[in-house]
């Protein structure tokens, strides 16, 4: 699978569960609780692969995309913290939804942003055959991101 349909399958993965924590009924916390840990693990280990080897690829293929790959990265590190802060949070808190809530409109943007404005220029940049290889590597990498958030590179800038 080339690097950035892999991607687009991890966005929608995370959408997903986004749209199941939307129609959870507001009295099913343990569910919801499951949802936010799939989401903590689905986004950390995205962020991860994405900073390790796609936007690293990202630069170096198409350097008119530096910029976007910069604003990504500062998106990544306020995600993650509030991933950190969504994986000891109660479900019974009365912030637990108004943070997944916040979280998911800061991801979609996310989302929308790397999927319209400058995969396109990488695609077109790197070719199939480069984006299979970096595919095969994000793969390999996914094996050792980490659980913790702020283990990522960018949850410490």
């Amino acid at each position: 699978m080339d690097g950035i349909v892999l991607l687009r399958e991890d966005h929608k993965t995370v959408e997903k569960l986004f749209k199941e924590f939307e129609r959870a009924d507001d009295e099913a916390h343990r569910r919801k609780r499951e949802l936010a840990d799939d989401v903590i693990r689905e986004l950390t280990a995205h962020a991860w692969i994405e900073e390790r080897v796609f936007y690293p690829a990202a630069r170096q293929a198409a350097p008119e995309t530096t910029d976007h790959v910069l604003e990504s990265v500062e998106e990544h590190h306020t995600v993650l913290w509030m991933l950190s802060e969504l994986k000891g949070l109660d479900p019974e808190d009365e912030r637990f939804g108004a943070k997944m809530t916040v979280l998911m409109e800061y991801v979609r943007h996310h989302v929308e942003e790397e999927e319209k404005d400058w995969f396109p220029d990488v695609r077109k940049a790197m070719g199939r055959k480069a984006l299979v290889a970096l595919g095969e590597r994000m793969e390999e990498e996914r094996k050792s991101a980490p659980d913790d958030p702020l283990e990522v590179p960018s949850a410490d800038k």
